[in-house]
């Protein structure tokens, strides 16, 4: 081979390698991007599946709350009403008391 044959030889397999590294560079950055826009839709995902998740834990959160307050609600209101039958129970006992009372008053 003579020294342009060689020098040739050269230049052709620098160009070759070139547009090896390029194609190399082309499809690392078809990689990259269909990487990223992938990992976006992963977040998109997660992000959306944490936000019904979160939504399902406050309305059962919600729910328990609004039933401890229907049955704390409940159990006041039956201890009400047993205050208040005991307290009519009671009123003819207080009126006598009352009146018994009353007629010591007036007749010391």
């Amino acid at each position: 081979m003579t020294r342009d044959e060689i020098l040739s030889e050269i230049k052709r397999a620098e160009d070759e390698a070139k547009a090896q590294v390029a194609q190399a560079n082309e499809a690392k950055n078809r990689k990259i991007s269909a990487a990223t826009a992938q990992s976006r839709e992963i977040i998109k995902k997660a992000e959306e599946e944490a936000q019904r998740y979160a939504e399902s834990e406050i309305n059962a959160a919600r729910k328990k709350v609004r039933e401890e307050r229907e049955k704390i609600t409940g159990k006041g209101i039956e201890e009400a009403n047993e205050v208040k039958k005991k307290a009519q129970k009671n009123i003819t006992k207080a009126t006598n008391f009352i009146l018994t009372e009353f007629e010591r008053a007036v007749d010391a």
